[in-house]
């Protein structure tokens, strides 16, 4: 009695795991998208939102980029931004006219720009990429941003102008004061020998006054002369120059 044959099912199950490696649909390859985490800026300030991506097929006109933006009190996510061949700048809203498309898809760039940032513009900004057939792994990704309000600060000029009012006088000041130390002493002499003639004289101030010259002392021919009627003779013995000492005895 034979056996039957049993190759025919192993065939089979063959020809079953070819049709299944063949005709099975190929896997998906993924897409990474990477922002930072938060950003902080001051207002008024242009914010660049950084948004990269890594994908295994290269970029086509069917990728697309897409930005939204949740406010911190809440709320649904609100797409401002879209890009497809082309970008699709806000037309309305919250974010219209301040927006600046910094992509490159051929480099895996997709940043936008924020211009004149506000205190109104805190809050979580999702960046997405769609790039078939990479459209599964991590398509998007979330950054927070904090706007503040701008601290003021000093400038370079400023600082040079204050310098400039402070240092300046004062430097002038200390020339004019080292100048007048250093001035020669020959000047300030000439300066105390002449006094003006309404000046106090010296002494005067504590009420002593110059000796007087002495009256010389009338001699017998003054007296004599004096009663002497000749007015004539007498004015003219008054204009004599007075005697030396050692001839001062009488000589009549």
């Amino acid at each position: 009695m034979r056996r039957p044959r049993r190759w025919p099912g192993s065939l089979h199950v063959v020809l079953l795991l070819y049709l299944v490696v063949f005709l099975a649909p190929s896997p998906v390859s993924s897409i990474v998208v990477n922002t930072p985490a938060e950003l902080h800026a001051s207002k008024w300030d242009a914010v660049s939102l950084s948004c990269t991506f890594t994908s295994t097929s290269r970029p086509t006109s069917k990728m697309t980029v897409d930005w939204s933006y949740r406010p911190q009190s809440g709320g649904a996510p609100l797409t401002f931004f879209h890009f497809s061949s082309r970008a699709f700048l806000p037309p309305d809203g919250q974010f219209v006219g301040r927006i600046q498309w910094k992509g490159v898809p051929a480099r895996g760039e997709a940043s936008i720009s924020l211009i004149n940032a506000t205190l109104k513009d805190n809050g979580t900004y999702t960046c997405s990429v769609r790039n078939p057939p990479d459209v599964h792994g991590s398509p998007t990704s979330h950054t927070v941003l904090t706007v503040t309000p701008k601290v003021p600060r000093i400038r370079f000029s400023d600082v040079a102008v204050l310098l400039a009012f402070i240092l300046l006088p004062s430097a002038i000041i200390t020339l004019i004061l080292i100048g007048r130390m250093l001035c020669p002493k020959k000047q300030r002499s000439q300066s105390k020998d002449y006094r003006s003639p309404i000046e106090v004289t010296e002494g005067e101030e504590y009420g002593v006054h110059p000796a007087e010259p002495k009256a010389t002392r009338a001699t017998c021919c003054d007296l004599y002369l004096k009663d002497s009627e000749d007015e004539d003779e007498y004015y003219d013995l008054k204009k004599r120059p007075p005697a030396d000492d050692e001839y001062a005895e009488s000589q009549c």
